[in-house]
Order: structure tokens, then sequence, then C-alpha cells
């Protein structure tokens, strides 16, 4: 299998960490890519019209994405257990996953914003209500650390992913200091091996 790659991609990360959670990393093929949001990279756009890192290509050649997507795809093929086929726990989990990825959006808007947009262009109001939703989103899962009680699953996954895209690309925001309830509970998910692995690119 290939995958449409970039190392500070918290989207590939998903994919990146859901493969070794399963058993699967060694069989994927990084293809070095550039996902612009202005300056697009054609190689993806040739698998995916949508021109997004994550894009697996699976082995049979279909083109599976986003990151949701290939993570499920994934989770399946490896005969994994990081989504429950039904019931609470599997809505729990989802739910989780898109308040991560939610948080996800949030942060790449921002930095579009500030690093890609025009500075006479740029909107400051923007960047603030879409850091709001990242302190949002941080204080109730500050308030919910019965969560990460849960064995380990996509949605926790997830979170895990958004708290490191925030160590990278926001240290200001001291996410640890300001929610320790949430800086304790997920410790253990930042800490994992599969977490811990830094991807890079083939030479």
């Amino acid at each position: 299998m290939k995958i449409f790659f970039s190392p500070t991609s918290p989207y590939v990360r998903k994919c990146m960490v859901t493969a070794h959670e399963v058993g699967l990393v060694d069989q994927l093929e990084l293809l070095p890519a550039s996902a612009h949001p202005v300056t697009r990279d054609q190689n993806i756009v040739a698998s995916n019209p949508l021109g997004k890192v994550p894009t697996l290509v699976n082995d049979q050649g279909l083109a599976l994405y986003d990151s949701r997507v290939i993570c499920e795809y994934l989770n399946e093929l490896g005969h994994g257990h990081l989504l429950a086929k039904e019931g609470p726990l599997r809505w729990e989990a989802l739910t989780l996953q898109s308040l991560g990825d939610g948080i996800l959006d949030a942060a790449l808007l921002a930095r579009y914003e500030n690093h890609v947009r025009p500075e006479a262009l740029r909107w400051a109001d923007w960047v603030k209500g879409k850091l709001d939703a990242i302190h949002t989103s941080l204080a109730q899962l500050n308030q919910h650390p019965e969560w990460f009680d849960r064995d380990f699953n996509l949605g926790l996954l997830t979170i895990g992913c958004a708290l490191w895209y925030l160590d990278l690309r926001y240290p200001e925001l001291n996410w640890r200091q300001n929610y320790p309830v949430l800086s304790k509970a997920a410790e253990p998910i930042l800490n994992r091996e599969s977490m811990q692995q830094t991807w890079a690119l083939p030479v």
C-alpha cells in the first residue's frame, strides 16, 4: 500500500499510528507529498481530486481518503480493535474522533490564516475564533478524564494526535498547564509506543 505522506500532517499521523497499532505500518510505502491550500500537489490530485493528505492507495489500486476512512480501513484490514462494531463505545469513540479532528481543523485553519494568507488580508477575529474552539474543546476533555479510561480506541488516538500537533505548532497555548486534568489523563496515550514514533520521508 502507498500513502501520500507529510511528516508534520496530524491527519497522516493518525493513519500511521493506526497502522502501527494494527501491525501494518511496514506495509505502507511513504510517498512524499506537499498538500497546500493554494499550490496544489498534482501527484496527490491524480489519486484524490481534493488534493489532500493523507491519501492511501491500496494493493488493488483503490484510493481511500480522508483520515477517518483510512483509519477504519486499516483497522479492519489488520483485524484491530480500535473501533467497536456497535453500541455506546462505538459512538463515544467516533464522537471523540470528531472532537479531535475538530481541534485539528481549527488549528490548521488558524495556521493557514497566519502563515499562508498574505499579511494584508489576514483576519485576526477568524484566528481568535479558531483558537477559542480549541480552548473550549480542551476544556471539555479536561472535564471528562473518564473518557481516557477506555481501552485505546480511534477516538483517543485522534485526541492524542491533536495534542501532539498543538505541541508542535502551538506551544504558546500551554495546554498542559492550562488543562492539568487533561494533561494527566492523556499522558498514557501520548506515551504509547505508536504515538512516540517519528516517521520520516524515505531518502
